[in-house]
């Protein structure tokens, strides 16, 4: 009986390049883009250069209110949300690109399915084929 035991003795070369390339890999939820100059999150000029950015204010009423200004909304409409993911737009008509308005969210399968059979559509799913047998060495 012949017993044979090997030992995996890594090739130096190999070791130090997993090395250089675990360097490169960032921590988790580390913000890869950094700014500089004027784009600095602390520059003087950034405000007049970035869209919304800190006004100053030149009036003499705007320094007298002791009112906090409301933070800027960091959530997205899900209108604007379905224009980006789905490309579809809500907001316009298709037909006359008139401006639509949101009048109800029917939330309630009863209801959906009543309006669904009033307008002659379907209110139940498709149903599901069933599964397709495959064969690599069959005929085609």
């Amino acid at each position: 009986m012949l017993l044979l035991i090997l030992y995996y003795r890594p090739d130096p070369f190999v070791l130090e390049f997993m090395q250089r390339l675990a360097a490169l890999v960032p921590r988790p939820r580390l913000n890869l883009i950094r700014f500089h100059g004027i784009l600095a999150p602390n520059a003087k000029l950034r405000s007049e250069i970035i869209p919304g950015g800190k006004k100053s204010k030149s009036n003499v009423s705007d320094t007298a209110d002791d009112a906090p200004p409301f933070p800027a909304s960091v959530r997205i409409s899900w209108v604007r949300l379905l224009k980006r993911v789905f490309d579809i737009d809500i907001e316009h008509c298709p037909q006359c690109d008139g401006k639509m308005k949101i009048i109800a969210a029917i939330l309630e399968s009863s209801v959906i399915t009543k309006i669904l059979d009033h307008l002659g559509l379907s209110s139940r799913a498709p149903p599901k084929a069933p599964a397709q047998i495959f064969d690599p060495f069959g005929p085609t």
